[in-house]
């Protein structure tokens, strides 16, 4: 009969840092992402906002974070009430032309859905890291 020598240590080890995981406040990472994302495209959308309309440009802010099942929810906002038809275009005065958008909401909500996995991806790791360190 052989004998087996087992050492539970590394298991235990495990079993301490999966605990550990546990206890990380999973909310709180969530929210932060959440302001984190809406940070983000603040910041895309300011740049992208004609410099001609110093108004509309500090108009932009960003609400808060709502939780609606298991989704989160924040807006950006800009409430200077041309807003829109800077975004999507417009007729001109006399009704004879156009006056195309900007889209400068719309390109940066694009471009930072393209970006957002990866962002989401490197946090999750770092936290990850930070609890099995």
């Amino acid at each position: 009969m052989a004998r087996v020598r087992v050492n539970y240590k590394q298991l235990e080890r495990l079993q301490r840092r999966i605990s550990k995981f546990a206890d990380v406040d999973m909310e709180a990472f969530n929210i932060a992402m959440v302001k984190e994302l809406a940070a983000r495209l603040l910041a895309k959308v300011i740049k992208r906002t004609p410099v001609d309309t110093g108004v509309l440009r500090r108009g932009w802010t960003i609400g808060q974070v709502k939780k609606i099942g298991d989704m989160y929810e924040i807006e950006v906002i800009n409430n200077i009430e041309y807003a829109s038809y800077k975004e999507f275009g417009h007729r001109t005065r006399n009704h004879q032309g156009w006056v195309n958008g900007r889209f400068m909401m719309t390109i940066s909500a694009d471009e930072l859905e393209q970006q957002a996995p990866a962002i989401i991806e490197r946090k999750l790791k770092a936290k990850l890291m930070e609890v099995f360190k």
